[in-house]
Parts: C-alpha cells; sequence; structure tokens
C-alpha cells in the first residue's frame, strides 16, 4: 500500500472540484424556479438521469484518488483549459441566475451552457492528473478521467437540451 504524505493531500485532484461545485451550491438558491433541480428532472428519461448521475459521482469523485501537476507541458495545458473552463462555467451559470430572461439564457445553447461548459474544466482537470495514490501497477492516464467527464458532460447537455424544449417550446 502506498504511503500518502502531506505534499499528496496538497496535490490532490479533488480540490480542483471545489470552485465549480461551490459557486453552484452557492448560487442554486438564485435559480429560477424553472431550473430548480426537482422541476429540473422531470420528463427526463430515468436511464438519462442515471447515466448523468453516474457520471456526476466519477467527475466529482475520482480526483480524490489521482495528484495532480504541472510540470509537463500536458499538464501545462490542463491547467489553462481548467481555468478557462471554470471561467466559462461561472458566465454560463451566472447569467442563468442574474439575466435568467435574456435571449441567451432562453435560447438552447445558452440555458444548456452550464451543462457543456463542464466538459473544459473537467478535460482540464483530467491533464493535469500525474498518479493514483491508490495502486503503483495502475499508471495514471488522462483518459481514465476524460471519459467519465465526457460522459457526464453529454447527457448533462442532452438533459438540459430536453428540458429547455418541454420548457421553452
Amino acid at each position: 500500500m502506498m504511503k500518502i504524505t502531506t505534499t499528496d493531500i496538497i496535490k490532490n485532484g479533488v480540490w480542483l472540484t471545489f470552485p465549480p461545485l461551490l459557486f453552484s451550491l452557492s448560487l442554486m438558491t438564485f435559480l429560477p424556479n424553472t431550473l430548480t433541480p426537482a422541476q429540473f428532472n422531470e420528463g427526463i428519461p430515468d436511464v438519462l438521469v442515471n447515466i448523468e448521475s453516474i457520471g456526476r459521482t466519477f467527475v466529482f469523485a475520482m480526483p480524490a484518488f489521482f495528484s495532480i501537476g504541472i510540470s509537463t507541458t500536458t499538464q501545462k495545458r490542463g491547467l489553462a483549459l481548467y481555468l478557462a473552463g471554470v471561467i466559462l462555467y461561472y458566465l454560463s451559470y451566472g447569467t442563468q441566475n442574474f439575466f435568467p430572461s435574456s435571449d441567451w439564457s432562453t435560447s438552447t445553447l445558452g440555458f444548456a451552457a452550464s451543462a457543456y461548459t463542464n466538459v473544459f474544466w473537467t478535460i482540464g482537470l483530467g491533464l493535469l492528473g500525474e498518479k493514483f495514490y491508490f495502486t503503483k501497477r495502475l499508471h495514471y492516464r488522462p483518459i481514465f478521467y476524460i471519459v467519465p467527464a465526457v460522459i457526464f458532460a453529454i447527457s448533462h447537455t442532452i438533459h438540459a437540451v430536453i428540458y429547455h424544449q418541454q420548457s421553452f417550446n
């Protein structure tokens, strides 16, 4: 079994899930009524909700099992993509909260933006990955995190588009 050090804790990937997660949770009470979690799942196929939930679990839990770094070119690109993705996510989520009646927020593209912009910060986080904590045999590869992240982003986006079509058309 691998010993986890203070450096491992500091370099843990889970820390980078907190900015988008805490931002979402802090603004959730300001969402327009049509975007409450209970209403958002209404009329959505169970299989899609389940795929999305499993994907979300991987996206937010898996980084706890790997460390991140910025020593390689891939990791540096990952950091840039992560930061750009978080900014895009903040902007897209913020427009839903503060400008819910705008043409952008009521369009399918704008409404679903907070779903599909997740793909940028999650891919960035995947590229920042360095090593798994739980085994030395399985070497970390960005694809291990990116595939579930893309599945989550696709299912979340489809969910948002279906909901938008049901609610706004």
